[in-house]
């Protein structure tokens, strides 16, 4: 089971596992239409992913390491307001479940206005890297990279 101290459900604001990461647009970032292409999107995400698995201690080399491929399996995004040429975003992330499966919340927003430009999840499961063989159960090195308990087998 679940830590106590720890909500049932969790969400962006209330997960005790977060991170956030300011960045620019670039002109690259944008479409025929000077707002940023959609697809740029998951890469801003990425980069919230990785500040938030290095702040947990399990980014993809210790991942790797413990033995476990964690593939995005699901990818839900919802765009609000574009994004524009040289505005300043701020893209955070948490972790809102991870007994079986690491879901992950987003929002980007305006850095300066705090406005909502886009909500967006990720499903990752764990997969055995030797095996190929997906896990129903998150594994306990994840429970002790949270500091929670790991269940009983």
């Amino acid at each position: 089971m679940s830590d106590p101290k720890v909500p049932a459900r969790l969400t962006l604001a209330s997960s005790p596992w977060q991170a956030e990461v300011e960045l620019q647009i670039q002109f690259y970032d944008l479409d025929p239409m000077e707002i940023v292409w959609h697809g740029r999107y998951v890469e801003y995400m990425e980069s919230a992913r990785c500040a938030l698995l290095d702040r947990i201690g399990y980014n993809y080399p210790a991942m790797k390491q413990s033995g476990y491929a964690w593939p995005v399996i699901d990818l839900h995004l919802r765009y609000a307001h574009p994004a524009t040429f040289g505005q300043r975003i701020k893209v955070q992330a948490a972790i809102v479940e991870w007994e079986n499966r690491l879901k992950i919340d987003y929002q980007v927003s305006d850095a300066v206005s705090g406005q909502r430009l886009t909500r967006a999840s990720t499903v990752q499961v764990a997969v055995k890297i030797p095996e190929r063989e997906m896990c129903f159960v998150s594994p306990p090195v994840l429970w002790h990279k949270l500091g929670l308990p790991s269940p009983a087998p």
